[in-house]
């Protein structure tokens, strides 16, 4: 008896353990559940960015969209945005943000930002989000510090920040493939296809079933190695 008491107060104690981590994952302010994420792309690569393979909704506050080449796409960020379009030299038009209060897609250029503020940025070191109303983007200014700005602003300092938070994605990146190599030998089965994109890797993993049971950040990892191995 006393044996299953043990046993049952670990369970709980497990319990808990795993409420609080999935607590702690709901905290990432850009974050929304993937019902409230609005996709406009389509296809099996839909909800990752297709610059850096970002699960979509989990950064979703900070999502933008644009028609590329006749073709919609979403991005996890405003750097992944300014990299298709200035490294890449996609044709980039009718650009929307996400508005961080009512979830919607808006029109970028006519949009609010918060450049700077507390709130953890996405991609980048400097946090940029957008807003509908100015009011809206004033009380968030007003509660968690940053500037507001009009597209063109904002736009400006992603790219003046772009070969910093580069050098930073480059280097974490790097640490998470290696990470990737060893999670893909461990809990994967192999292949020899090619990737273009850490996006298309992911939903190669995900169709095939070729890992079991990953993470967010495990799935992220292994896109990451086969990309770029």
């Amino acid at each position: 008896m006393k044996a299953i008491k043990i046993l049952l107060a670990g369970l709980v104690v497990a319990s808990s353990l795993v409420v609080l981590n999935a607590d702690k994952l709901m905290q990432l302010f850009q974050s929304v559940a993937p019902s409230k994420a609005t996709l406009v792309q389509s296809g099996k690569e839909k909800k990752f960015c297709p610059v850096c393979g970002m699960n979509l909704p989990m950064f979703y506050k900070t999502n933008y969209a644009a028609n590329v080449n006749g073709k919609e796409k979403q991005y996890c960020s405003l750097h992944c945005l300014v990299e298709d379009e200035e490294l890449n030299h996609a044709d980039v038009k009718n650009i929307k943000a996400v508005d961080a209060i009512s979830l919607k897609f808006i029109d970028a250029k006519k949009a609010y930002y918060v450049v700077g503020s507390k709130k953890k940025g996405t991609m980048s070191m400097v946090s940029k989000y957008a807003f509908k109303n100015l009011s809206d983007a004033a009380k968030f200014a007003k509660a968690n510090g940053g500037t507001v700005m009009d597209f063109n602003a904002a736009y400006s300092e992603a790219k003046k920040d772009f070969a910093n938070d580069a050098r930073m994605i480059a280097k974490k990146q790097k640490m998470m493939a290696k990470k990737g190599a060893m999670i893909y030998n461990k809990m994967c089965q192999k292949t020899d296809k090619k990737f273009s994109s850490v996006a298309e890797a992911k939903a190669f993993i995900i169709e095939n079933k070729l890992c079991n049971n990953l993470n967010g950040k495990q799935l992220q990892a292994v896109g990451l190695y086969l990309n770029k191995r």
